[in-house]
This record gives structure tokens, C-alpha cells and sequence, in this order.
């Protein structure tokens, strides 16, 4: 159950209640206390600050506890997840200050004129000269935001924000959100390639399909930046890494494995691309209709490119017929999907993916009686598959090499670092993947990234230390 935080200010009656009252009534709300402040103490009366873990659904219990409580004023009720976000999660730091004149000219005019001049002549200097070595802008139009569907640009905002933190804290990446204010594809598109020359790539996040393979698509193709749909690709990298380690916990091939993917949209597609390319044989992609069947006729692009992939399989039918005999379950989809009848119909040895959110295809509870190896999205679960293990390694090890896109053989090398970091000492059912805040992960994706992009011919640049 998912877990928050809130600050509640009380004024105590010390005639009425004591503190141990107030503790009381917290606990039997549901409510756990983690820290109290004293913020004005006095005889008769006192004010603190008490900071509670509650259930997100149980916040209302516990303030309606306290409110009934006599000789309790429940004065401010603060979510510390509001707090952190007050004035925005990031700001802008210069890289040297401005103390007089001689540095003014310095940095503004006169002097950065003849820097001017020189990217003018030559417009590679760009990246030497200006932030567009290390920046990256993460572009969303606010139309498929977390589980909440298409809530705007203004909304998005934060998702954005905290993106650019992570790219900072993890791989010392500078980013900046953008989010724009219209759902036009061929807006979007151009006003991404307005504003690309300061930037060095291009996250786009958070747009819905399938406006999404369009819009990537064309800007991989008309800018020189790479242009990463982290929704779609780094969904797919992590999941392939993940895959890849519970196929050695399980002793089974690539090869050899017949994989079920539910939920054919911007991830799916993507999931079900370098499956293929890892060396899958047996695919059979389901959406809400049934089985993407190898010869079918399909209304979307991606499906119809599906159906005409020698590995996806001929038999229709629905997602749980389809499961039956499966190898691999990978759900990107919705909660509640699938029971434990249906896992166990698969192989023995099963690995299921249920990377819906906040509520899995099938509950943890229901499906590993059934399965070897179960992974999901979320952090209150082993084996969580998370994207933030993927987009810093990535856009860091393309910044480095001045890489022009970022193709297959550049996502597939990324998979393969990432299931790198776990050892074979400590690879098994419950630690497939490693933790976001190992450091071992960006440092062997930016390596795998680098290596890939000079071998696949995409690399301007060769770092020092791959010289």
C-alpha cells in the first residue's frame, strides 16, 4: 500500500490532553509517528510539529481523529511531498560569479562577442563553448503523464522537474523541463527543433501514443541530436536487462523462450522491438482486442510492422489463452489482468514482468506461488523495473561521444550493462536488477553507449578515455 508523509501542527491543552492522548490517537487512526518538534512550549499550552507515515488513503482518518479529539487544534496539515516541491525542485547556478567590471567583460560585452564570432564560423564550437555540451531538454506535452492520463502541460511540470534532478544527482547531466502547450504534432516537432541549437539531446517524456512514434521519429531523423522517448525506450532497455538476468536465474535461452507482451502501446512496441532484437523467437504480442497475430491486418502502424515479424506468432486469441504455455509474462498494461489460474498455465520456471502501476496485472501475492522470478514498477516490491536506470547512463555517454542518435545496437549494449551490475554472487529470484542508486550503473551504461555508438559509426567524438 502506497506510503506518505504529513506535518501536522497541533496545539495541545495541557489541562485536557498529554502528548501520550495525541500519540494514541494517531496510532489507532492508522497513523505512525516519525518525529516530533516542539515549535512553542508553555505550561498551560504548547505547539509541535509531528511528523506522521500514513497510508495515502488514511490521511483523512487520522485529521478527522485529531479534529474530534477535545483539547486538540489541529492548527496546519502539511504533506512533506508538497513541502519539497514549494518553488520548484531546481533552479539555475552560475558556473563563476561576476564580482567587477573585468569580469563582466568577461562573460558578457564586450568580450563575448569574439566567442560569438567564433561558433559563428564554426558552429561545432558550440559544444565546447556553450552548455550545449552537457544539456538536455525534457519535452512533454502533458497528454500521458504517470497513470494520470492527459492532465497538461502546467501538471506535468513536476514530473518534469524531478526528471531533471535525477539527470543532475546521477550523471551529472544538466537538464531543463519543457513543456508545451498544445497537442499538435506537427507543432510539437517544430517547436522541439526551434529551440534544439542550445541543447545536446532530447528526452521526450510523457506524450501519448501513438502521436509519440511520429513525433520521435521525425526529430531522430531531422536533427543531429539524439532524441530518446523514455516512455517507450527506456521502458524497453530496463525490461530487456531485467529479462536477461532471470533468464540466467532460471537457466533458459533467449533463443529458446516463448514471451507473452500485454499492452501494445508506446512501451509495448518498443518492449517487443528489442525483444526481438536480443534474439526472442516466440513473440506474441496482446492488446485489449487479443493477439497481434504474424498476417493480420492491423488500423496502427507499429501493430500492422508486428504482424509482419517472422517471430510473432499465427494463433489468435485472448490474454488468457495466450499465457498458457508462456515462458515470459511482460504487462504494461492495467491491474487485475490476471489471476493465479492463469500463471499457472505458464511453463515451469515462469518469469512474470506486471509493470502496471500503482496496481500490478497480478498481485505479487497471487502470482509468485506460480512463478520463479516476478518484477514490477513499483519500489515496494523486489526486482523493481525503473527507467531512472537507464535515461542518465544513456544521455550521459551520448553527450560524451557527441552521438547523433541513439540507435538499437545502442539501447540493446545499455540492457547488457545494466544487467552487468549484478554479479553472479548476487543474481537470484529476488535481485535481478540493480538498485537506482548504484554506481556502478551509469558509469557501465555510458561505457556500453560510447562503445556502441563508435562501432555503429554514430560517434563525433572519441572521449580520452577511449583513446
Amino acid at each position: 500500500m502506497a506510503q506518505t508523509s504529513i506535518i501536522l501542527r497541533v496545539e495541545l491543552n495541557h489541562e485536557l490532553v498529554t502528548f501520550g492522548d495525541v500519540a494514541a490517537t494517531i496510532s489507532q487512526a492508522g497513523g505512525d509517528i516519525t518525529s516530533i518538534d516542539v515549535i512553542r512550549p508553555g505550561k498551560e499550552s504548547s505547539v509541535r510539529d509531528i511528523t506522521v507515515d500514513v497510508a495515502e488513503s488514511g490521511e483523512a482518518q487520522v485529521v478527522e481523529a485529531l479534529k474530534a479529539r477535545e483539547g486538540i487544534k489541529l492548527i496546519n496539515v502539511s504533506d512533506r511531498t508538497f513541502l519539497v516541491h514549494l518553488g520548484g525542485k531546481i533552479n539555475m547556478q552560475p558556473n563563476l560569479p561576476i564580482k567587477n567590471r573585468d569580469d563582466l567583460s568577461r562573460v558578457y560585452t564586450p568580450g563575448v562577442a569574439r566567442v560569438c564570432t567564433a561558433i559563428h564560423e564554426n558552429p561545432r564550437k558550440a559544444y565546447s563553448l556553450t552548455i550545449k555540451r552537457n544539456t538536455v531538454a525534457v519535452v512533454t506535452d502533458g497528454t500521458a503523464v504517470l497513470g494520470l492520463g492527459d492532465i497538461g502541460p502546467h501538471a506535468a511540470a513536476p514530473v518534469m522537474e524531478g526528471k531533471a534532478m535525477l539527470f543532475k544527482q546521477l550523471a551529472g547531466v544538466d537538464a531543463f523541463p519543457v513543456c508545451l502547450d498544445t497537442k499538435d504534432t506537427e507543432e510539437i516537432i517544430r517547436t522541439i527543433k526551434a529551440i534544439s541549437p542550445i541543447f545536446g539531446g532530447i528526452n521526450l517524456e510523457d506524450i501519448s501514443s501513438p502521436r509519440c512514434f511520429e513525433i520521435e521519429t521525425r526529430l531522430a531523423e531531422e536533427l543531429d541530436i539524439p532524441v530518446f522517448h523514455d516512455d517507450q525506450h527506456g521502458t524497453a532497455v530496463v525490461v530487456i536487462a531485467g529479462l536477461l538476468n532471470a533468464l540466467k536465474v532460471v537457466g533458459k535461452k533467449i533463443e529458446q523462450v516463448r514471451v507473452v507482451v500485454n499492452g501494445i502501446g508506446a512501451a509495448g512496441v518498443s518492449i517487443c522491438k528489442m525483444l526481438l532484437a536480443a534474439g526472442v523467437t516466440q513473440l506474441v504480442p496482446v492488446d485489449r482486442e487479443g493477439v497481434i497475430v504474424r498476417g493480420g491486418s492491423y488500423p496502427f502502424p507499429m501493430w500492422q510492422w508486428l504482424s509482419e515479424q517472422p517471430q510473432v506468432q499465427t494463433e489468435p486469441g485472448t490474454l488468457k489463452e495466450a499465457i498458457v504455455g508462456a515462458d515470459v509474462f511482460i504487462g504494461v498494461s492495467r491491474g487485475g489482468v490476471l489471476n493465479g489460474d492463469d500463471v499457472k498455465k505458464m511453463k515451469p520456471d515462469g518469469i512474470v514482468f506486471a509493470m502496471a502501476n500503482p496496481e500490478p496485472e497480478i498481485a505479487p501475492e497471487e502470482a509468485l506461488p506460480h512463478v520463479r522470478v516476478f518484477a514490477t514498477g513499483r519500489s515496494d516490491y523486489p526486482n523493481q523495473i525503473n527507467n531512472v536506470l537507464v535515461f542518465p547512463g544513456i544521455f550521459r555517454g551520448a553527450l560524451d561521444c557527441r552521438a547523433r542518435r541513439i540507435n538499437e545496437p545502442m539501447k540493446l549494449a545499455a540492457s547488457r550493462a545494466i544487467a552487468s551490475v549484478v554479479t553472479e554472487s548476487e543474481l537470484n529470484e529476488q535481485y535481478i536488477i540493480p538498485s537506482i542508486f548504484n554506481e556502478k550503473v551509469v558509469t557501465k551504461v555510458r561505457h556500453a553507449i560510447i562503445e556502441a555508438a563508435i562501432l555503429t559509426g554514430v560517434a563525433r567524438r572519441i572521449p580520452p578515455d577511449f583513446r
